[in-house]
């Protein structure tokens, strides 16, 4: 609480809060801390203040001294609460100055009937804000008190579904730059929406209705083809720098890309992942082309790992059947970033051989992650096309990752289990034309 004058003048009498020569009431703090207990008050203060104080003073046994049960933890705002009777009314919310002090004196104002002093700090809550502890301890406090809490409860309480829709399709639009970026925070801006709209996706009852909405589908998708544009441009750019050995160069091209991964995050929450794998295996070939190029053989290696972790959730959606392709574009997608993989993998290795502090080696959990989204998608495939990826893998000299014997032993398996089934079959035939 600020500092202050509490005092109080009645019939040309100044009271002071604790002025024992004016004082015709002695307030007793029962308290089990051993702080002090006697505080010197005035009947004519606490009852103008406190429907509490009124029934005790109005009872005829009532004495010199009224005995209040107080505890350790809000002896403070007990204090503070009896100063508060002593200042005008207009001066209460001026002396208040902490969400925690006033929710205490808040709790002993509604507990004393204190109505002025009630009022001051429901005002004082509506008006400033809380932090994610404080809101909590408000709202609990305030849920009460009916009618004179709503406006609090104003600021928590949820819109309707054609706002919410419109505020999602807004963060949209700046996490996506649909229209151009925001100078001079653009930046600062798009981080925090996508952070927003990641957040608006977490599972609760509206978050199915506003993912189903055409609207917004439309604008995700529109985002969708704004990221991917603008992932190409700066990914293309990178053949025409002079030096690509600038942070600034390769970290604005893994900004695009972050953006991109963001992107695909979004989509799979919203079962429009179909629509960032069909993108990404549009861009691939152009994009294996650039990062593979004599130019960037021994640089990038922060944009080369970063690629392979997109790929790698591509590869997880098509291979576990979350995205459902026709046969030859998986085939597709598996030739194109299959021999990639097993090349970068080794260079990134020896990379962080040469040097411990080397951050780009993939991780085991995201080798692992790939490893089998590869051979689910192989053992998904047509026959031939499965014997084909294996044969390359057979033949490739230093085989390690990633590791298809798994798929090579369900291949061999399947095989003669498919000869087999293609004998009995022929066998019936005879059998049934000799039966003829």
């Amino acid at each position: 609480m600020q500092s202050g004058s509490f005092k109080r003048l009645l019939s040309g009498v100044i009271l002071c809060f604790g002025d024992k020569s004016t004082s015709d009431v002695i307030l007793r703090l029962v308290n089990g801390e051993g702080r002090p207990e006697w505080f010197y008050s005035h009947s004519s203060v606490l009852v103008s203040k406190s429907g509490f104080f009124v029934d005790q003073l109005s009872n005829p046994e009532f004495g010199s001294c009224i005995e209040i049960q107080c505890l350790d933890s809000t002896y403070d705002h007990h204090i503070s609460l009896l100063k508060l009777f002593y200042l005008p009314t207009d001066s209460l919310l001026d002396s208040l100055d902490s969400v925690q002090s006033v929710l205490g004196i808040l709790h002993l104002a509604v507990a004393f009937r204190c109505e002025d002093v009630t009022n001051c700090c429901l005002q004082y809550l509506e008006a400033v804000p809380w932090d994610g502890k404080e809101e909590e301890q408000v709202i609990k406090a305030v849920s009460k008190l009916g009618p004179i809490a709503m406006p609090i409860l104003a600021r928590i309480q949820p819109v309707d579904l054609s706002s919410t829709k419109n505020v999602f399709i807004s963060a949209v639009r700046f996490a996506t730059s649909i229209g151009g970026s925001c100078p001079p925070f653009g930046d600062e801006l798009k981080t925090s929406a996508q952070e927003q709209v990641e957040f608006m996706l977490g599972g609760d009852e509206e978050t199915p209705l506003v993912t189903a909405d055409d609207e917004v589908k439309s604008v995700i998708k529109l985002g969708l083809t704004q990221v991917c544009s603008s992932f190409e441009n700066e990914f293309s750019s990178l053949l025409v720098v002079l030096d690509i050995s600038d942070d600034t160069v390769e970290n604005r091209i893994l900004q695009s890309l972050s953006d991109l991964e963001w992107m695909c995050n979004i989509l799979s929450k919203m079962d429009l992942m179909k629509d960032f794998v069909c993108s990404w295996g549009e861009m691939s070939g152009k994009v294996l082309g650039i990062i593979e190029d004599k130019k960037l053989e021994n640089a990038m290696w922060g944009l080369k790992l970063k690629l392979i972790e997109v790929t790698g959730k591509v590869l997880e959606a098509v291979g576990y059947g979350n995205v459902i392709l026709p046969a030859p574009c998986r085939v597709q997608l598996l030739k194109t970033w299959l021999p990639y993989i097993r090349k970068i993998k080794p260079i990134l290795d020896a990379e962080g051989n040469k040097d411990t502090n080397f951050p780009y080696k993939m991780d085991e959990d995201l080798c692992q992650s790939i490893e089998g989204a590869i051979v689910s998608l192989v053992l998904a495939l047509p026959s031939n096309d499965q014997t084909d990826i294996l044969l390359d893998w057979m033949e490739t000299e230093l085989v390690k990752y990633p590791d298809l014997s798994e798929a090579f032993e369900i291949w061999c398996y399947r095989t003669k289990s498919a000869k087999r089934r293609l004998m009995q079959g022929l066998d019936r035939v005879g059998d049934a034309t000799i039966s003829l």
